[in-house]
């Protein structure tokens, strides 16, 4: 009766790999197959217009405001990290209402926090539809996801490495530094990949802050346009679907891009940590 638990568990497994497998494959080449024959020149032009609706500004605008956010999150959140799952007492009440707290700002959805974003910052601020009040809003958008996956990825070192520190003189920052923090980089990596990922396909919140002008922007307070909300535009329009498939792949490459770039940098990291020891 055992095995044929485990066989059927196994088969339920390895059906729920290839079906995950199976959306994934089938999912990029029907995005490429539709994509890649509307690529041309004219969507990669410097100035955008209602004849070429190219998709380089929203680009450069993209990785503009991917970056403007991680500056803000990323130090707020691994800082965060690092006091919850090194200083904090992690059995106190207040560690688990920053838990609970951070849990559920995660599952808030995109739109909620793009009228917030509305409200306070383009409203009650004043900041209008600019790239400012955008990546703010991303910023409260994915430090929860941020803050989690760091304190997780930090939480999953184990203890024989901090004492083995403490045992040779080193100070709690110094272990920290020197010792947790090259340890626990792979899966702070993994965290910051996911918020890249939520950034680059934001479309609600963005909106409702950041605007929709088709413009590189010239300062913090110029409107802009990302990739996913120019796509949700053509698309919108209905005029220009050839242009908007074409969109996606430029999307999926670019997210593909950084998921690459960020397991090497992981690899590098861990092979680096290795030879020290």
């Amino acid at each position: 009766m055992r095995k044929h638990s485990e066989r059927i568990l196994a088969v339920l497994t390895w059906g729920a790999a290839a079906v995950t497998l199976g959306a994934l494959a089938f999912l990029i080449v029907f995005i490429l197959a539709r994509g890649i024959p509307n690529l041309k020149p004219s969507l990669f032009a410097w100035e955008y217009n209602s004849e070429n609706v190219s998709l380089l500004p929203p680009l450069i605008s993209t990785a503009l405001m991917t970056l403007y956010a991680l500056g803000i999150a990323v130090p707020l959140g691994l800082g965060s990290a690092i006091f919850l799952a090194e200083y904090a007492r992690r059995d106190s009440r207040a560690v688990r209402l920053i838990r609970v707290t951070t849990e559920t700002l995660s599952g808030i959805p995109s739109i909620v926090y793009g009228l917030f974003g509305w409200l306070f910052f383009v409203t009650s601020l004043r900041w209008g539809y600019s790239v400012l009040a955008g990546t703010f809003t991303l910023s409260i958008m994915i430090l929860p996801l941020i803050l989690r996956a760091g304190e997780e990825a930090l939480k999953a070192v184990p203890d024989t490495f901090r004492e083995a520190a403490f045992g040779m003189g080193a100070g709690r920052l110094r272990t920290v530094a020197r010792v947790v923090l090259p340890s626990a980089m792979p899966g702070i990596l993994a965290g910051v990949i996911l918020a890249v990922g939520r950034v680059v396909g934001e479309t609600a919140a963005l909106i409702y802050t950041s605007g929709t002008v088709a413009q590189i922007p010239q300062g913090a307070m110029d409107s802009a346009r990302t990739l996913s909300v120019h796509m949700y535009a053509l698309s919108n329009e209905g005029l220009r679907m050839g242009e908007a498939q074409a969109t996606a792949v430029v999307l999926l490459a670019l997210v593909a891009g950084i998921n690459a770039l960020s397991g090497f940098i992981a690899k590098r990291i861990g092979g680096e940590k290795h030879e020290h020891v």
